[in-house]
């Protein structure tokens, strides 16, 4: 048997937690995340090498950051590389989690063309990858697939409503592209893939400058600042702690072979986006005030998760509040130091 030492982690999802594991050799897998130094990333490989399994944890570094993997540095079961996914690699793994790419606005904006191809190559190059080695690989694809959504709420059998022309098509079409990729490879070549969309997404070390709508309100309510609101507020979104997103994603990886999905994986609880900014003033006790900025092009009116087939398939729903997940997530932010981090584009 093989022992690993599990510390007692805040990320790892309660159903892995207990003192010692122990792990026959036969169970232990050989795990490639790429991203894996981003937000989601960096906690799937903790609950992975947590779980006794030989993770490799590949990054750019160009929206993540080293420290978040920091403290598995030390683990004899984790390795870290850096690497662009938009370039060829050769490993030999069991399993692929593929969740590379800049995921804010302001960040695949800043380079669109390059977007596409962190989208599409790096799909290209981990199932690639995936049919050499026999290896499952799942795609962390997103809900701006739906875009401007005109069916509320979104099914997976929604196509979407996508301006390929647009500000957002770098991000939207480049994950559509590689949702095709991975069906082609899985009905072309037998690889053995998994799709989830991934909806809003919050938690305990998101980057500050991410851009995104939870890390900038929490951000600019601490620091005194204005909160900024971009047009009325009452378009809507639905917030999945990372926690449950993490389970979510695990469960479709181990799931039957059969359900490749694509299945949607967030929180069906619906909030417009003053209800959000209010809740972030209540909890962190600011006195900032709310301020309206025009709303940028194709940004979406609603978004919500129809987890029908979630509940169906995988037996997951989300289990978090999230005036719960958003009181973790502010304690997280009062405990880091701004400096120690740096807005990866001009445009935060």
């Amino acid at each position: 048997m093989f022992i690993v030492d599990v510390p007692a982690s805040k990320s790892v999802h309660p159903a892995t937690l207990t003192a010692k594991r122990e792990f026959s050799v036969s169970s232990i897998k050989r795990i490639l995340v790429t991203g894996g130094a981003g937000f989601l990333g960096s906690h799937l490989c903790e609950r992975l090498v947590d779980e006794g399994h030989d993770v490799v944890c590949l990054d750019n570094f160009f929206t993540s950051q080293k420290s978040n993997v920091a403290h598995l540095l030390g683990r004899q079961n984790f390795e870290l590389v850096r690497h662009d996914i938009t370039q060829p690699l050769w490993l030999e793994v069991d399993e692929i989690y593929n969740l590379a790419c800049p995921a804010a606005p302001g960040h695949y904006q800043f380079n669109p063309i390059k977007t596409v191809k962190t989208s599409v190559l790096g799909a290209i190059h981990v199932l690639g990858m995936a049919k050499r080695c026999r290896a499952k690989v799942l795609q962390a694809s997103t809900s701006e697939v739906y875009g401007d959504p005109e069916v509320h709420p979104q099914p997976e059998s929604y196509r979407g409503a996508v301006n390929t022309l647009g500000p957002r098509a770098c991000y939207d079409e480049g994950k559509r592209v590689a949702e095709t990729l991975f069906m082609d490879y899985h009905r072309s070549n037998g690889v053995n893939v998994r799709i989830v969309r991934i909806f809003n997404t919050y938690g305990p070390r998101m980057h500050p400058y991410d851009g995104r709508v939870v890390s900038n309100f929490i951000r600019q309510a601490l620091g005194g600042e204005d909160i900024t609101i971009f047009g009325d507020g009452r378009q809507t979104r639905s917030f999945c702690y990372r926690d449950d997103l993490i389970e979510g994603m695990v469960r479709m990886m181990n799931g039957p072979d059969e359900f490749v999905g694509p299945v949607n994986i967030g929180n069906p609880d619906e909030f417009t986006i003053r209800q959000l900014a209010e809740l972030t003033l209540e909890l962190t006790s600011s006195k900032s005030t709310l301020i309206e900025r025009p709303l940028p092009e194709d940004d979406p009116t609603q978004r919500k998760p129809d987890i029908t087939l979630a509940r169906a398939r995988l037996g997951w729903e989300p289990t978090i509040k999230l005036r719960d997940g958003l009181s973790k997530t502010i304690e997280w932010f009062r405990t880091i130091d701004m400096r120690h981090y740096r807005a990866p584009t001009p445009n935060y």
